[in-house]
């Protein structure tokens, strides 16, 4: 029987959502695996709309994050307030901005972040399950949130961001960017993806091992 996996996005586009490729590159790598998939987004708006061809902030706009999320899965995502952890196997979290504006305030509040309450409550009750987690390039800001204190991630090899990170109660273990970590108790897995990654094959390697380990947990 195929796994049946839960994927979170928080927008589409890297400096304000989801970061597509990461997106992407776990959507292909569970469907390559056989696993079926439902995508879930919250139903708010974004913390602010970011031009992605310059940079900048657009002033006065707004965007709604689960609207924004079916532009990556062909319309078919999910309010996260109907997702339904029985119904599912494991979590996976793709980053970009997104996960630490839209899914959390790590962009803003740094190591005091919270998180959204419609997410934090899906993703604990699969941590409390005992169901295997996946977090993504910056989603691992939130493995204390989710996971608790000590709970072991990665976002790569960064020293301010692992150290933020730390602060928040998890710990944090550098990795290669076509690597990941396994938190064996916790059943939590993570990957630095775009937080080291110079260019689509190398992010797409450490997925799709995030991926198999994912599916091997569940």
């Amino acid at each position: 029987m195929s796994k049946k996996v839960a994927v979170v996005l928080s927008g589409s586009g890297v400096y304000d959502g989801s970061e597509i490729h990461e997106s992407v590159f776990t959507l292909l790598a569970l469907a390559e695996a056989g696993a079926e998939v439902q995508a879930f987004a919250p139903n708010c708006d974004q913390m602010h709309v970011v031009n992605h061809l310059t940079g900048e902030v657009a002033d006065g706009e707004t965007r709604n994050v689960l609207v924004e999320s079916a532009r990556i899965m062909r319309g078919n995502v999910l309010d996260i307030a109907q997702a339904n952890v029985e119904e599912f196997d494991a979590l996976i979290v793709p980053g970009g901005f997104g996960a630490a504006k839209n899914l959390s305030d790590f962009a803003v509040a740094g190591s005091g972040l919270t998180v959204n309450p419609d997410f934090l409550a899906l993703a604990k009750s699969f941590h409390d399950a005992g169901k295997p987690i996946g977090l993504i390039c910056i989603s691992p800001t939130m493995t204390a949130a989710i996971c608790g204190e000590g709970a072991e991630c990665t976002i790569g090899t960064d020293p301010e961001t692992a150290a933020a990170v730390n602060a928040t109660g998890a710990k944090h273990v550098d990795c290669e960017v076509t690597s990941f970590h396994v938190d064996e108790d916790k059943k939590l897995v993570t990957t630095p993806a775009y937080m080291l990654a110079s260019n689509m094959v190398e992010a797409k390697t450490g997925i799709d091992k995030l991926v198999s380990s994912v599916l091997s947990l569940a």
